[in-house]
């Protein structure tokens, strides 16, 4: 028989994460590397971590995520959306609680590109008047 799983992507700033949710003992594993390996900031691994807390299902489900793009707080910001929408098909009724924690929104904030005659997007050389 086959295990039941389910499925979400997650994405935020360049960074596209698939995750699968097995029912489980709360292992996360990280492009095939335990999730304190993969990534070594413990805030972003309570970032990652935050759907379960909100549903109340902390330990109850093992996360499988292939990530690629970005940096870690990209990453750890796809994988905690791809999280939030798995959790969707597990339990539609826990849609009031993650939109209220704004969990299922992609966070669309993007880097500003650099503008040409300037330092970087915003900043400009000192002025001078003489």
């Amino acid at each position: 028989m086959a295990q039941v799983q389910y499925i979400g992507t997650g994405r935020r700033k360049n960074a596209v994460a698939r995750v699968r949710l097995m029912p489980g003992n709360g292992k996360i594993t990280v492009n095939k590397r335990k999730v304190g390996e993969y990534i070594p900031y413990a805030n972003f691994r309570l970032i990652i971590n935050q759907p379960f807390g909100i549903t109340k299902t902390v330990g109850a489900y093992d996360v499988f995520v292939n990530v690629h793009g970005g940096g870690y707080a990209g990453q750890a910001g796809a994988i905690r959306h791809g999280i939030a929408r798995a959790l969707l098909q597990v339990d539609p009724n826990f849609r009031l609680s993650l939109k209220k924690a704004d969990l299922l929104t992609r966070d669309a904030r993007m880097v500003e590109r650099k503008k040409s005659g300037l330092k970087k997007a915003r900043k400009a050389s000192q002025f001078s008047k003489r």
